[in-house]
């Protein structure tokens, strides 16, 4: 079953933004919809993007992201940006 995507397509000549998007679409493919039967359009659609949301956005480890899947990258981002204030605290006190 083919699903459409509900992104916007990329304008002319933005190469990077294609780059991704392509890459985006093959790894749906190839690691979701191509493993799975769907009943409807409906639950397709429903299934796709819990996909996206629970696995490929918050799992998924990006090269972008030092190898790291974004939750993690953000945890230890925030983490290290309040080292730097309690050390100021702990200092000033």
């Amino acid at each position: 079953m083919c699903v459409p995507s509900a992104a916007a397509h990329p304008t002319r000549g933005s190469r990077g933004i294609n780059a991704a998007a392509e890459a985006f679409n093959s790894t749906l493919k190839v690691e979701f919809v191509h493993r799975r039967r769907f009943a409807t359009r409906a639950e397709a659609r429903i299934k796709v993007a819990t996909w996206i949301a629970d696995f490929y956005n918050t799992h998924r480890r990006h090269s972008a992201n030092a190898g790291l899947s974004p939750i993690t990258f953000e945890r230890q981002l925030a983490e290290a940006r309040r080292r730097p204030t309690a050390q100021l605290r702990a200092e000033v006190a």
